[in-house]
């Protein structure tokens, strides 16, 4: 039956069967030759991303090195001027947690550690810090007080601590990078304030494979950044109690209405919905996105590969939405043990380590934002640094971590199982109606709440 369908198709064409044949021939031979073509074509692109990771990863730690013996030298230096016997242990910072967590079991703690928000809450929960006031009153007066959003985020009364338990040396959070050579010559010498004005600069320049908005819309750390453009629509995860999933709200399906409206418009490059950790870092080093939001450990890389990029980029804080800037910040501080043998000498390293002669160095390299006002006035952040200017920006205008949400354990399960950029999926890859998106992300936020009481 099929054999005769052919013919008649073929006697319709006003040809035989042997010339279809041919021609199917023909045809066969250019879909493999293609197939090959993008097999090969696929597996440079990939060697090409491992490459520009490769050097990504070189150069973070070339300069994480410069800090870290800075901060070793200046440490050795302060217990020989003092007296004090010191030895310094450098940790990776995805192995602090494991690391101090064998040392409690282990009862080796050190003296003083230097530690992200995280696990410093962890830890003051747990009374395993001491409480240094005392050393955060001091450092605040002598240099013009601490920023309001780096004080408030690392208040641990508010975890049920004695005092607080740390004291700030440095805040990082994601900015958004541009290319300030594209967009000027589309009249765009200023950064989108808003995530509204964030599309319509992307309009103007979109011209793949140059797309505009390289943001990640998939189950990695980069796509949690559309939470805090979820809460600058004024939507919410939980209610102020932080006990109840509040995210099914008008204020959520206009930031969803947003999205699906970028998305229509053909800004995001292929993709997002599936890019793990490095795909907006990739796309931009590459050349294919006009705006990303990312650490400005990207812009080191362009510095070590493309210097034309780097003198190209833009650093700026996230835009505001409907109810202003949500910009998470994370702050680091350094806390002193509970079990510390000698707290006194403890205390006084971590005021010593705030001065601003050794802060301004270590800035130029640790690509931190500042914790103190005073900061501000550092030639590093006062210079032509970009990167540094971007951090500065995102502490003056960035927000504490979850805020306006309630940062507790529920809010960091649902961080961790990437509950937004699932329900952004949900609208603009399976076509999802927004409520249906909204109930489902509604219900599994509820379930992680219930689990964390």
């Amino acid at each position: 039956q099929a054999l005769g369908e052919a013919k008649a198709a073929g006697d319709a064409l006003g040809k035989d069967w042997s010339t279809l044949q041919q021609e199917l021939l023909v045809v066969r031979k250019r879909e493999a030759e293609l197939a090959e073509r993008i097999n090969f074509l696929n597996e440079r692109l990939t060697a090409e991303r491992r490459q520009i990771e490769t050097i990504h990863e070189q150069f973070k730690k070339d300069f994480e090195a410069i800090s870290n013996k800075l901060l070793v030298d200046t440490i050795n230096k302060w217990g020989t001027d003092n007296g004090v016997t010191t030895e310094v242990v450098m940790v990776n910072q995805n192995e602090t947690t494991r690391q101090v967590s064998a040392a409690m079991a282990a009862n080796t703690m050190p003296d003083a550690l230097d530690l992200g928000l995280d696990l410093l809450l962890l830890l003051a929960r747990q009374n395993v810090l001491l409480p240094v006031d005392d050393v955060f009153a001091r450092v605040g007066q002598a240099q013009g007080g601490w920023y309001p959003s780096i004080a408030d985020a690392t208040d641990t009364t508010k975890v049920g601590a004695g005092g607080r338990t740390g004291v700030p040396f440095g805040a990082s959070g994601n900015l958004l990078l541009r290319r300030t050579d594209i967009l000027e010559k589309a009249g765009f010498a200023k950064p989108p304030a808003t995530w509204a004005e964030l599309v319509e600069q992307s309009v103007k320049v979109n011209k793949p494979p140059l797309f505009a908005m390289g943001l990640a819309l998939s189950n990695v750390g980069d796509g949690n950044t559309m939470v805090g453009a979820l809460q600058s629509f004024g939507g919410r995860i939980a209610d102020d109690a932080g006990r109840n999933a509040a995210i099914k709200s008008d204020a959520t399906r206009a930031f969803l209405g947003w999205v699906k409206d970028a998305w229509d418009k053909k800004l995001f490059p292929p993709g997002v919905t599936t890019w793990d950790g490095a795909g907006d870092n990739n796309a931009y080093l590459s050349g294919q996105a006009v705006f990303i939001a990312n650490t400005g450990s990207v812009g080191l890389a362009a510095r070590a590969q493309d210097p034309d990029l780097y003198k190209a980029t833009g650093y700026s804080s996230l835009p505001a939405g409907p109810r202003g800037v949500v910009s998470p910040i994370g702050p680091n501080v350094r806390a002193i043990a509970r079990s510390s043998r000698n707290p006194a000498a403890a205390k006084d390293l971590i005021e010593h380590l705030s001065n601003p002669t050794f802060m301004n160095a270590y800035f130029e390299h640790a690509i931190y934002g500042p914790a103190l006002k005073s900061q501000a006035k550092l030639s590093s952040f006062t210079g032509n640094d970009p990167i540094l200017g971007g951090l500065l920006d995102l502490v003056e205008r960035g927000t504490a971590p979850g805020a306006p949400d309630v940062y507790n354990a529920g809010y960091a399960d649902m961080w961790a199982n990437f509950i937004v950029p699932r329900m952004m999926q949900r609208v603009v890859v399976d076509s999802w109606a927004f409520d249906r998106a909204m109930d489902e992300a509604q219900g599994a936020i509820q379930a992680i709440y219930d689990r964390s009481r």
